[in-house]
């Protein structure tokens, strides 16, 4: 298999880096990280380079891209460990285009691309763990309008948020609805997150709700299946980035009038972290390629990468923290914000245990990876 990248595609790479390097400096993630952990100015700076329609055709106002420009740009953003969600922006531009009415692409799509709108995903609840299929939150519907009641956690940056996508039961299916922050009956409740991010609590009392897909397990599986893929990208740049810090601090400190690398068993650990990154690419590139296959085959795939990713990350980090010292866990040193992003992604959207149940689950007559 061809795994070149084609010229637009190291193009898009090369200014999403850029922009990383010279725009999104460490100290300006501590600024934000200080502020509450969202930036609206850089989230529009990523509109400006059209990221946040990365997904959406061109004729609704989107860049009309696929799933391996979607990891290229994750994958330089994850080297960042840039705070604001584009995975949501991604998910939810995926979700609008290819589930939603005319009206609703025509009122939110263009806002969405263009920065004006902060549309995230709503779907997690307490006690339902990583389940998709069950919700607590109910509709009712009145004359053809929709009315949503409940509660749902951990919403990304959900207090900034312009509008949700949100699961529900209604007529006793799920399906999929669209609920405007300033709409009557809204009520969210912000906090940092681990990584230095930002989510919300969401509490829903007969909101006045947009009906998006009344397909809402197939949309909300789809949704979290460009997630996950995304995450595992992002999860690659962040792994990238803590070697090289690691690499160049062996390289530089000196123990016993001797540098860290020169070492054989540092050397050794330093390897098998590279052989973990390596590991993880490669599980990036088969989520990526397999975002549009089949739901079962994408679903089993998520799943795959979404673990070994997982394993990958677990062990990156804790050796880079260990190969640091002290200094690996201090707030002032870049490594002990990279090990608490890749911690916190670990966790998102299924975390390791949980996905290895879906890869045990989904094992039919065969258990090798690419069956």
């Amino acid at each position: 298999m061809d795994f070149d990248f084609s010229d637009d595609q190291e193009q898009l790479r090369d200014a999403v880096r850029k922009w990383v390097d010279k725009a999104y400096s460490f100290e300006r993630r501590r600024s934000i990280e200080t502020a509450g952990g969202f930036d609206r100015s850089a989230w529009n700076e990523l509109a400006e380079l059209g990221l946040c329609g990365l997904y959406v055709n061109e004729e609704d106002g989107g860049m009309g891209m696929g799933p391996v420009e979607g990891m290229v740009v994750m994958e330089e953003l994850g080297r960042g460990i840039v705070l604001e969600p584009l995975v949501q922006a991604l998910s939810c531009g995926a979700l609008l285009s290819g589930y939603a009415d005319e009206q609703t692409k025509a009122q939110w799509l263009p806002k969405l691309c263009s920065g004006e709108a902060v549309v995230v995903l709503a779907h997690q609840e307490h006690g339902k763990r990583y389940r998709l299929d069950a919700s607590d939150c109910t509709v009712t519907a009145t004359g053809g309008a929709y009315q949503i009641s409940g509660s749902k956690s951990l919403v990304p940056a959900g207090d900034k948020a312009d509008a949700f996508l949100i699961p529900a039961m209604a007529e006793g299916q799920l399906a999929l609805f669209l609920v405007e922050r300033q709409a009557s009956g809204v009520q969210t409740r912000g906090y940092g997150t681990q990584d230095g991010g930002r989510a919300a609590e969401l509490h829903l009392h007969h909101a006045p709700a947009t009906l998006v897909s009344r397909q809402g397990l197939t949309a909300l599986e789809h949704a979290v299946d460009i997630g996950i893929a995304a995450l595992c990208a992002q999860a690659v740049g962040a792994m990238d980035k803590t070697l090289a810090m690691t690499a160049e601090y062996m390289n530089t400190r000196k123990q016993f009038g001797a540098t860290l690398s020169s070492f054989q068993a540092l050397r050794h650990r330093a390897a098998d972290m590279k052989m973990q990154v390596e590991l993880g690419r490669s599980m990036s590139y088969y989520a990526s390629l397999k975002l549009n296959a089949p739901a079962p085959e994408r679903r089993a795939a998520m799943a795959r990468a979404k673990y070994q990713i997982g394993q990958s990350m677990r062990y990156v980090g804790q050796q880079a923290v260990q190969l640091h010292g002290g200094i690996g866990v201090t707030n002032e040193y870049m490594v002990s914000h990279y090990f608490k992003a890749m911690t916190q992604m670990e966790m998102c959207l299924g975390d390791s245990m949980y996905q290895l149940g879906e890869v045990s689950a989904r094992m039919q007559d065969t258990a090798g990876v690419f069956a």
